[in-house]
């Protein structure tokens, strides 16, 4: 007697998706990967997500909340705008190496160059990463109208350089840079705020 097809688990589903996707990219994640990873059919990946990029876009959404939401989390939490930075810095750090782990920031990793049909995948991750360049220059603003910075810093190249810092971690934890490397950038970084 045949029983009822076994349920899945829905976020746990996701949480595996979005581990591959991280890994792999969005192009390098085929509907194969998906269907291992997730242990189910791609019928069923398809009837509970809809399709391989919508998919792609609720991991994503998961990343940014859970593991990738540590940004997020520093800028509206630390008291000054030198106390978030530092804190973006090293737990950037400590997720992109984390032994593992899928290495790097998947916003910045996943989809860096697609092929001319997922064009918009790759804008919609440019966008995230502009997005998180504008809530950096927007704490940096704050700091200079509040007087943690002099009232002419150049808050513009300020949340550029630490948004580039940023998402420059991720390359270099996914190229193999070890932790300590990375973590001796942050007192070199920090001394753009100090010099007052």
């Amino acid at each position: 007697m045949a029983g009822r097809p076994r349920e899945f688990d829905r976020d746990a589903a996701l949480g595996k998706a979005q581990r591959a996707f991280w890994t792999r990219g969005y192009e390098g994640t085929s509907m194969a990967d998906l269907v291992a990873a997730l242990g189910i059919a791609s019928a069923r990946i398809y009837a509970a997500f809809g399709s391989k990029e919508a998919l792609f876009r609720e991991a994503v959404a998961l990343y940014e909340i859970e593991d990738g939401g540590f940004a997020t989390r520093a800028l509206e939490e630390e008291r000054t705008a030198r106390q978030a930075i530092e804190r973006i810095l090293r737990e950037a750090i400590d997720l992109y190496t984390r032994p593992g782990g899928p290495k790097g920031c998947m916003v910045v990793s996943a989809a860096t160059n697609c092929t001319a049909e997922n064009e918009a995948v790759a804008e919609w991750l440019a966008e995230r990463r502009r997005m998180r360049t504008a809530s950096i220059t927007a704490r940096m603003e704050r700091a200079a109208a509040n007087g943690e910075l002099p009232p002419d810093a150049d808050v513009g190249a300020l949340g550029d350089h630490y948004a580039a810092l940023l998402h420059g971690l991720s390359v270099q934890a996914r190229d193999g840079v070890p932790r300590d490397r990375l973590l001796a950038l942050i007192p070199r970084a920090m001394s753009l705020i100090d010099q007052r």
